[in-house]
């Protein structure tokens, strides 16, 4: 078979396989027990702590449960990403503009009261001189007091007419910011709030662990665990079926097995090849195991130039320590003599100081002693690349 690219472009139905967020009830896969806890402590005013690695699923089962019609009806919601934040000022920017986005569909009632109470932030309403929409803008400069404006954006929850939901996304980066009684400032407004309920998510698990249950932390034991894992293989695997099914694509069960077990069971990039597979096959057409490899070799290799610019900001000896992680997939005992040995590195305290700096770039991850690459694609890319002529797909490139 020759790979042509061809894609159902005239098929008007909705690819199921959705990779850029949530859409509704009927593309999530499962997670009926974590939904179910989640619910049961939102709706009990318990603030949650949600673990999992990145791209596991956890955006999309705070947007489940945020859709519905129980919470919608009875609460505000907003949902907050600071992964791209680095100081407190930057946390207020996020904050700020994402409870004004929430509000702006409502009305410009909740627009002035919102701007009435976080007066700090007014600088930041404008119209838009094209359209003549509210928009929020404001230079992270402009902020001069940010504790002060977190102060008034909790206030302005706690003065809201509905209780409210809160998901603070990535929550581990306030451990990086320079303030350093980031914790402790938000641990106070947390525990004054009366009306609303926050949802701590996050993906590294230690940074996580130390901010809520290490006994000297701010936010020790101030809200419940919820570990997010992967969707069991069987549910996974009759979601998938289910969906081809429905557009009269075939695969066999022992397929869809054979991704979910090479990615793990990580949902972002199981949505990613099977949203490219889905694609790929025509209304009675069956996948093959060569369909299969092609999509996710291609799958794969449309991040290169991504995964090229990865590589070129490492360090030599980082490059050495990630190319031989990926080679064993799951590498153990990294700076033990046999490692350093079979894959020709300088030393133990070399790989020991290259291993921490890919931690802190989050290009690797760590449990139990246990190092793999943290985005799968590129686990597989590297293996592919730098596998000294082992090829992964066994097709010819």
């Amino acid at each position: 078979m020759r790979w042509n690219n061809k894609s159902n472009m005239n098929n008007n139905s909705k690819n199921p396989f959705i990779i850029g967020g949530y859409v509704s009830k009927d593309y999530f896969c499962d997670r009926e027990v974590e939904t179910r806890e989640l619910q049961e402590s939102l709706c009990n005013g318990r603030n949650i702590v949600l673990i999992s690695p990145r791209r596991m699923g956890k955006t999309g089962l705070i947007q489940h449960c945020f859709h519905l019609r129980e919470i919608r009806s009875a609460y505000h919601t907003f949902f907050i990403d600071i992964y791209a934040t680095g100081s407190l000022k930057e946390l207020v920017f996020v904050f700020g503009k994402q409870i004004f986005e929430t509000l702006k569909p409502k009305g410009k009632q909740f627009i002035e009261q919102f701007f009435n109470v976080i007066t700090s932030l007014r600088p930041a309403f404008k119209l838009d001189p094209v359209t003549g929409t509210p928009v929020f803008d404001i230079g992270i400069g402009e902020i001069h007091q940010p504790a002060y404006s977190l102060e008034q954006i909790f206030s302005y929850l706690e003065k809201a007419n509905k209780p409210c939901l809160v998901a603070i996304d990535e929550f581990q980066q306030i451990a990086k910011y320079p303030e350093k009684n980031t914790e402790a400032l938000l641990r106070t407004y947390v525990q004054q709030c009366k009306n609303t309920t926050f949802v701590f998510a996050g993906s590294q698990r230690h940074t996580i662990q130390t901010i809520f249950f290490s006994a000297s932390a701010p936010f020790y034991q101030s809200a419940a665990l919820l570990n997010l894992e992967a969707i069991e293989r069987g549910k996974y695997t009759a979601f998938i079926q289910k969906h081809f099914r429905k557009a009269g694509k075939k695969i066999t069960n022992e397929l869809i097995e054979r991704v979910y077990d090479l990615l793990e069971g990580h949902t972002w990039y199981i949505q990613s090849l099977f949203n490219r597979l889905y694609a790929f096959l025509n209304e009675g057409e069956e996948a093959t195991p060569e369909t299969v490899d092609r999509c996710l070799y291609h799958t794969v290799s449309s991040y290169e130039t991504i995964f090229q610019g990865i590589l070129a900001l490492l360090s030599e000896r980082q490059r050495e320590v990630l190319y031989a992680i990926a080679k064993e997939q799951k590498a153990y005992e990294i700076t033990s003599a046999a490692f350093i040995q079979k894959h020709a590195l300088l030393s133990s305290s070399s790989v020991q100081t290259a291993a921490k700096q890919l931690l802190e770039k989050d290009i690797i991850t760590k449990e139990n002693n246990v190092y793999w690459v943290y985005d799968r694609f590129l686990g597989l890319w590297l293996a592919e690349q730098y596998g000294r002529g082992y090829s992964l797909f066994n097709l010819p490139h």
